[in-house]
């Protein structure tokens, strides 16, 4: 069983996990009477909160958390597949987690991902982004067993690091998840290329569902959810509006288009590159 419709959920969303609970769960409906069997939804889908004062004071470790909550009953009872693309979960008085969730069509939770790599950095969109100052970042690659195919889980800023998509790909991944809040700065330069390029590169499935407009305190973020299949095709982009887009993704292709170009299979050490011209460089200084 290799065909299945997934779907992207594109939202904005608020400081109010409960606001986007009610914002959302229409739209996994939605997708779910769309025909999609796997649907995903973006970064920080529960919360979109840029005071870490209060972002502290609203987030709940995953017991007690109710977006969670809400969305493992919403996946049991439309018993679809749920990527739920992070929630902030609180791991103690100074930290959270940015962590995504996927689970299955009992609601059961199959696995957990902790984004990796920490979005510290100033693109000239008028805002600091240090989420290192917040959040804990992750520390293992995650793969999980789907009844279609084997399937990685990043998020976002991940998407910058190829070497963490290659060493999905080369443990078996078919389909990488890469929700996000991308910034419209970046977004507007990025987006599309990394996307693509991330595709190609492992011969998967991208599927990247994300934030879009204006949020509290001026952050704005690009939206374009996109499906991407193994060639680097764009099947479905979402545009810059709240929505869902669904794809009908066959995974054989996977192995077709690793087998057209089996990078995968290429690697070779190359050592420490070679620097020419450093004495010409230093004899001008």
């Amino acid at each position: 069983m290799t065909r299945l419709t997934v779907a992207c959920v594109q939202t904005n969303a608020t400081p109010d996990p409960l606001e986007n609970i009610e914002r959302v769960s229409p739209m996994i409906r939605e997708a779910k009477a769309r025909g999609a069997n796997l649907i995903t939804t973006p970064e920080i889908v529960g919360m979109l909160e840029p005071k870490r004062a209060l972002q502290f004071a609203k987030a709940k470790p995953e017991e007690s958390h109710e977006v969670l909550a809400a969305f493992r009953g919403l996946a049991a009872e439309l018993g679809v597949w749920l990527l739920i693309g992070s929630i902030s979960i609180k791991l103690g008085e100074d930290k959270l987690a940015n962590r995504s969730f996927l689970l299955d069509d009992r609601g059961q939770i199959v696995a957990r991902y902790d984004k990796i790599h920490m979005f510290d950095v100033q693109v000239g969109d008028g805002q600091t982004y240090r989420e290192s100052n917040t959040y804990r970042s992750g520390e293992q690659a995650v793969l999980v067993d789907t009844p279609w195919g084997r399937m990685g889980m990043t998020i976002c800023y991940d998407i910058r690091f190829p070497y963490l998509y290659r060493a999905l790909a080369q443990a078996g991944a078919q389909m990488i998840f890469a929700p996000a809040a991308f910034t419209k700065v970046t977004g507007e330069a990025h987006w599309h290329v990394l996307q693509r390029a991330r595709a190609i590169e492992t011969g998967c499935f991208v599927v990247s569902a994300a934030q879009t407009g204006e949020h509290a305190e001026g952050r704005r973020t690009y939206g374009h959810s996109v499906i991407v299949d193994p060639w680097g095709r764009v099947l479905a982009d979402a545009g810059e509006e709240v929505g869902v887009i669904t794809a009908e993704i066959d995974l054989a292709e996977v192995a077709a288009a690793r087998a057209k170009v089996p990078s995968l299979t290429h690697d070779r050490s190359v050592g420490d590159p070679v620097v020419y011209g450093s004495e010409l460089r230093q004899a001008g200084e």
